[in-house]
C-alpha cells in the first residue's frame, strides 16, 4: 500500500511540475511576443501600423518636385561647404554656385525618397518593441522617436548608397568637385574637400522622421485618420 501511495505521491508530483513549465513556456512565449511587438492587445502592432502609415505619407509629399525644396525641410548648404562657396563665388563662373547646389541637393533627396519606403518598412517590421503600452501612453511622438533612436543608424547605412546614387544622378557630386577643384587651386586658401552625401542623407531622413511623426499625431488626435480596424483598436484606447 505505501509502494503505491509513493508512486501516486511521485505521478501527481511529476504533473505538477509539467503543469509549471507549461506556465513558464507559456510566460516565455508572451514575453516574446511582447518584446516583438505582438503583444495579446495587439498594441506594438498598430504602433507598427502607425508607422508605416507615417513613411507612407512622408514618402509621397517628398518625393514629388519641389518636395524638400519647396517645404520647410529644403535643405541648405553644410556649414563647411558654405565656407568653400562664399570664397569660390568671386571666381568667374561660379558666382551661382549656391544656388545651383541647392537645387541639386534637393532634387537628389526628392528622387532618394522615392525609394526609401522598402527601407523603412524593413526597419519597423524588425523592429523590438519593449513597452509598447508606454509608447502609446507616452508624448505624441513617442512612437516615431523609438524607431528613430533604434533604428537611425541601419537607416542612414541602408539609405546612404541611394542618396549617393540620386546626387550622381543630377550630377551634383562631380559639379561640387569642380568647385572644390576651383577653390583649392586659389592661392593661400588652406585644401578643403567636404563630402555632401552625409548631408544629404542626414536632411533627408530629418524630413522623413519629421512627417512620421506629424502622421503619428494625426492618428492619435484624430479619429479619421484611423483607417483600420487595428488602427481603431490600439489608437482607441486614447482619451
Amino acid at each position: 500500500m505505501k509502494k503505491y501511495f509513493m508512486l501516486a505521491l511521485l505521478a501527481f508530483g511529476m504533473i505538477n511540475a509539467q503543469a509549471q513549465i507549461g506556465k513558464l513556456l507559456d510566460k516565455a512565449k508572451k514575453d516574446a511576443k511582447a518584446l516583438s511587438g505582438q503583444g495579446d492587445d495587439n498594441t506594438g502592432l498598430g504602433l507598427k501600423e502607425a508607422l508605416n502609415k507615417g513613411v507612407d505619407a512622408a514618402v509621397a509629399q517628398l518625393s514629388i518636385k519641389d518636395g524638400f525644396f519647396g517645404s520647410p525641410y529644403k535643405i541648405l548648404i553644410p556649414e563647411d561647404a558654405q565656407k568653400v562657396i562664399n570664397v569660390v563665388k568671386k571666381v568667374p563662373g561660379f558666382e551661382d554656385t549656391e544656388t545651383k547646389l541647392i537645387a541639386k541637393m534637393n532634387e537628389a533627396a526628392e528622387i532618394a525618397v522615392k525609394k526609401a519606403t522598402p527601407i523603412f518598412v524593413d526597419a519597423i517590421k524588425g523592429m523590438t518593441i519593449k513597452d509598447a503600452s508606454a509608447i502609446l501612453f507616452g508624448n505624441k511622438d513617442a512612437a516615431t522617436r523609438y524607431l528613430e533612436s533604434s533604428s537611425r543608424a541601419s537607416l542612414y547605412a541602408a539609405f546612404l548608397p541611394v542618396i549617393q546614387a540620386s546626387l550622381d544622378e543630377v550630377n551634383a557630386r562631380a559639379y561640387w568637385k569642380t568647385v572644390v577643384d576651383a577653390y583649392n587651386k586659389i592661392p593661400f586658401q588652406k585644401k578643403l574637400n567636404p563630402q555632401l552625401d552625409d548631408h544629404v542623407n542626414n536632411k533627408a531622413l530629418d524630413g522623413l522622421f519629421s512627417l512620421i511623426q506629424v502622421k503619428e499625431e494625426g492618428i492619435r488626435t484624430d479619429v479619421g485618420q484611423r483607417t483600420s480596424p487595428l488602427l481603431q483598436e490600439v489608437f482607441g484606447k486614447l482619451k
